[in-house]
């Protein structure tokens, strides 16, 4: 009777050790595969795994009281129309071009549903579904930010439009539910596409 007493309480003690170590693995498994390299970069802004974990489940939360929504095919239009026109402008302009991107990217994400008051809200709240392509966003970001003061190279303005229509082709494509695996999740970053057209 004994026997049997001990054996069940380590087949409890194992399943409860299980549980413990299988769970949480799984857990950080689905959000790495949700957040892609936001999962790492999140892990290395926090103290420890569980806090990078703990952020990354309150972004999902968050993100599933906002009311996202897709684009209309003529605002898709329009914006791609105004992101042609932006390019073609960056030749004589860089720097107000760059200027432009960053606010028509912001434009689309609040047509979008995506609140645009603070930067690092909008982070968080971009993450969820578009993670692949956050460090795009932040690379434009602190591009713009150096050339205002004109500390950005015409090269450095070239990358922030590079680095910005990553993300703003993903806001446009509407493509929430699939989280494209492009080039970034390699972080390689995408040339101007047709080059020789803006001029």
């Amino acid at each position: 009777m004994a026997t049997m007493i001990w054996t069940a309480v380590a087949v409890a003690v194992v399943l409860a050790l299980a549980v413990g170590y299988v769970l949480p693995r799984r857990r950080r498994q689905r959000l790495r595969r949700r957040f892609g390299p936001e999962y790492e970069h999140t892990l290395n802004e926090q103290d420890s795994r569980g806090k990078a974990v703990q952020e990354l489940r309150a972004r999902e939360k968050r993100f599933a009281t906002l009311d996202i929504t897709p684009l209309t095919p003529s605002s898709r239009q329009i914006y791609a129309q105004r992101w042609t026109k932006l390019q073609e402008r960056f030749v004589d302009a860089p720097g107000p071009a760059v200027t432009e991107a960053g606010e028509l990217v912001t434009a689309a994400m609040a047509e979008r549903g995506y609140p645009t008051e603070d930067f690092r809200q909008q982070l968080a709240d971009l993450s969820v579904v578009h993670g692949r392509t956050l460090h795009h966003y932040r690379q434009a970001h602190e591009i713009s930010r150096r050339a205002a003061p004109g500390e950005a190279s015409t090269e450095d303005l070239r990358q922030a439009m590079v680095h910005y229509r990553a993300l703003f082709e993903e806001l446009l494509d509407n493509g929430d539910e699939h989280h494209p695996q492009p080039a970034e999740a390699s972080h390689e970053q995408p040339a101007l596409a047709d080059d020789s057209r803006q001029g």
